[in-house]
């Protein structure tokens, strides 16, 4: 019964919510009406509420029975946490309406998502936490499934850094196609899509990054792909930024009420794509081959401390 009056009160909250959005449906025009523009989508408010709960589930379950740290480090889980918190920004604040009237505002919440979001959602390892979440029996069927040729071939594919490399390359310039992003101002569908594309790619990629599976031996991959789509988005960020031409005349009503031209607001955006952007994957690049140079000097002198205790024992 409890759980009842639970899911019931969930639904009603999900019902509240959508008359607020609904209420608010209109795009904002000014500052005032901006700050009253929250979003509360009811699968996104299901998503991430399921996201979080699961992942505090699991990660309480694990440490009790493993010890605080196991598996998942605490600097692990407060990442997860900011992590999650930056999805409420790009997805719930008034930073989802503002995309809607500007494409910059577009634009940085893309940004949150591929470089804010991503990058620490994957430090926070979900999947461990995910699979402690579930009872123990659907967890062992659980892991004898991801023990299944066809199921780890697929990952191993599918995360691995050139492919997640590419995957993530062509989510970020196809939908710049002015036709495919003006559809996301025109269809939720799309909208939804779009990001599903932008998350769910960069997921793969900061994965392949970090998680490589070749261990130490993949920082240098890490280091070389991180460089590389610093310069291909920066590229496409110059082309929004020096171009002449609108690209996504679908904002120009919008963009006067905020105080600038559509060519005005489309640079503004190439600008946030093309230097903040490219500082992330330049110092997230430097700080992998800062770890790569450290543990191959790690490993240097276990080699040599190796060598070292045989001919010491011989004399």
């Amino acid at each position: 019964m409890l759980k009842m009056r639970r899911a019931g009160s969930l639904v009603a909250l999900l019902l509240a919510f959508s008359v607020v959005e609904l209420a608010h449906g209109d795009k904002p025009h000014d500052a005032l009406e901006l700050l009253e523009a929250w979003s509360f989508d009811p699968l996104v408010i299901v998503m991430l509420i399921a996201s979080a709960g699961m992942y505090i589930t699991g990660i309480r379950k694990l440490w009790r029975e493993s010890g605080t740290g196991s598996a998942i480090s605490v600097t692990g889980a407060v990442c997860y946490a900011f992590g999650w918190l930056s999805l409420v920004v790009a997805l719930v604040s008034p930073v989802h309406s503002w995309g809607e009237v500007l494409f910059s505002a577009h634009m940085t919440q893309h940004e949150i998502l591929m470089l804010i979001s991503a990058p620490l959602i994957v430090l926070g390892r979900p999947f461990i936490a995910a699979m402690w979440a579930l009872p123990r029996e659907w967890r062992l069927k659980a892991g004898s499934a991801a023990r299944l040729d066809v199921v780890g071939q697929t990952w191993a594919f599918l995360t691995g850094a050139t492919v997640a490399f590419i995957v993530h390359g062509l989510a970020l310039w196809i939908w710049h196609i002015p036709a495919l992003f003006q559809a996301t101002i025109e269809s939720d569908l799309v909208h939804t899509l779009q990001h599903v594309s932008f998350f769910g790619s960069a997921l793969l990629f900061w994965w392949a990054i970090i998680y490589g599976k070749r261990g130490v031996a993949s920082y240098g991959a890490g280091v070389l792909y991180l460089f590389i789509t610093s310069i291909h988005s920066g590229i496409l960020g110059a082309f929004l930024t020096f171009t002449r031409h609108v690209w996504y005349p679908i904002y120009a009503p919008t963009t006067v009420e905020w105080g600038m031209t559509p060519i005005e607001d489309q640079q503004l955006g190439g600008l946030i794509m093309w230097v903040p952007a490219g500082i992330v994957y330049i110092a997230a690049a430097l700080f992998m081959f800062a770890a790569w140079i450290s543990s191959s000097e790690r490993a240097a002198r276990k080699n040599h401390t190796r060598r070292a205790t045989p001919a010491a024992a011989e004399v």
